[in-house]
């Protein structure tokens, strides 16, 4: 068996991030690590995929974007080279191709935690979580109402249309995944439905410049989870609808429907090879639009009074997009045997915790934290939504959330130590 003081599960942004800080403390560590590191990142995202994000934001402890691009948006192959030469320049402990089969408490954890993986057992003192929340796919119970001649996918194991059969696609979900989907797919030839839910509208860029160096500078990636009325709804908002492209596109229902993409409401129900869909599109949509005109208010505001408004590259004039465009009387029904061959279901993730024999899963099988300070002595989690601050899923987040979190460990180690 082998000893340490902490051990990270995880080698993406989160641990390689965790990891720099506990560097910096001379905190011995390990960070064990399923595949390679970025795994997820090289092997679970489909071939176009580009960050959301514009490079400059790709920001972790003591390294950052040093490309010629920084308004740019990274590929997967270049996300993956960014965190590989993080994780070669900061000489992270990472132990690759080490599978995580079973964690459990020594002495309910107040003595620390023994991770068993493929490769060997490890103890440790105290134990990070840095394994994402998008390990899964959460496709709703009624996917198993599709009848054989569909082909059903998640985007985890979507990579290019080529992949698809020939006839139309209903792509369920309308947030970033959605939308990026949609219009790939409907610009193959295939005919292409949006099943359209609760989602967050917002322009690619704003007054001259990227929809995110505005929140990054207004404060609004940095909004703290104490600052929030309600947590759990707010790690439960859906991502931007946003695209990263060379031409900072705005994708969208609108743009979408310019196109050609048949927008429909929420999908409800499949029944006897037809699929029903919610009559809301129109004020879920209306609702979309209220919440961009919120954000786009606030950064008017803000804008103001750090007095941008005289900046030349900056529009010194507010901005107000059309409102989505709906079908009059959008179709609450499609004959799934007639009309599509494939169903993707761009409808979330979660994480997977199957591995974890500690009692700190609720009863929907998620962690019970505090801000990322799991309930059970010496547990931490990273990466997940809104853990401690509107970005913390981003990369940019990663990196804060791992030194605020670096600095509860370190204190709770000197009090494990002065009390043993």
């Amino acid at each position: 068996m082998k000893k340490t003081t902490t051990v990270i599960i995880g080698a993406g942004q989160a641990g390689l991030a965790m990891s720099r800080c506990l560097t910096r403390r001379s905190i011995d560590h390990v960070v064990l690590e399923r595949g390679e590191v970025a795994n997820s990142w090289r092997t679970e995202r489909w071939d176009s995929l580009r960050l959301l994000t514009p490079n400059w934001q790709s920001r972790l402890p003591d390294y950052t974007y040093e490309g010629d691009d920084p308004d740019g948006y990274m590929n997967m192959a270049e996300v993956v080279r960014f965190l590989d030469r993080y994780a070669q320049v900061t000489a992270a402990p990472v132990q690759a191709k080490t599978r995580v089969l079973n964690v459990t408490p020594v002495d309910d954890g107040r003595s620390g935690y023994q991770v068993v993986t493929d490769q060997g057992t490890w103890r440790c003192r105290t134990l990070v979580i840095a394994t994402g929340a998008c390990n899964i796919a959460s496709v709703p119970r009624i996917a198993g109402n599709l009848t054989g001649h569909v082909q059903s996918l998640t985007p985890m194991q979507y990579r290019n249309p080529g992949q698809l059969e020939e006839g139309g696609v209903l792509v369920v979900g309308a947030s970033a995944t959605g939308v990026q989907l949609a219009k790939e797919i409907h610009e193959s030839g295939r005919p292409v439905t949006l099943a359209v839910g609760e989602h967050v509208r917002a322009p690619r860029t704003y007054r001259g410049r990227d929809i995110k160096w505005w929140m990054d500078a207004a404060g609004i990636l940095d909004l703290s989870w104490r600052e929030v009325d309600d947590i759990g709804r707010a790690r439960n908002v859906p991502s931007l609808q946003l695209v990263g492209s060379a031409e900072r596109a705005t994708l969208d229902l609108n743009a979408l429907g310019d196109l050609g993409v048949r927008l429909a409401g929420r999908l409800a129900g499949i029944h006897e090879g037809k699929a029903q869909f919610s009559g809301s599109l129109g004020n879920v949509c209306a609702l979309a639009d209220l919440k961009m005109n919120r954000l786009l208010e606030s950064i008017d505001q803000w804008a103001a009074e750090a007095g941008f408004d005289d900046v030349p590259d900056v529009s010194p004039t507010p901005i107000r997009f059309d409102a989505t465009r709906v079908p009059e009387r959008p179709d609450l029904g499609l004959d799934l045997k007639d009309n599509i061959r494939t169903v993707l279901w761009a409808t979330g993730y979660r994480p997977d915790y199957s591995w974890l024999n500690v009692p700190v899963l609720d009863r929907r099988g998620r962690l019970r934290h505090d801000a990322g300070v799991v309930d059970a002595p010496g547990m931490y989690v990273l990466g997940l939504p809104f853990l401690r601050r509107r970005k913390s899923s981003l990369i940019d987040g990663a990196g804060d959330d791992a030194r605020d979190l670096s600095d509860h460990l370190a204190g709770y180690l000197s009090d494990w130590r002065m009390a043993a």
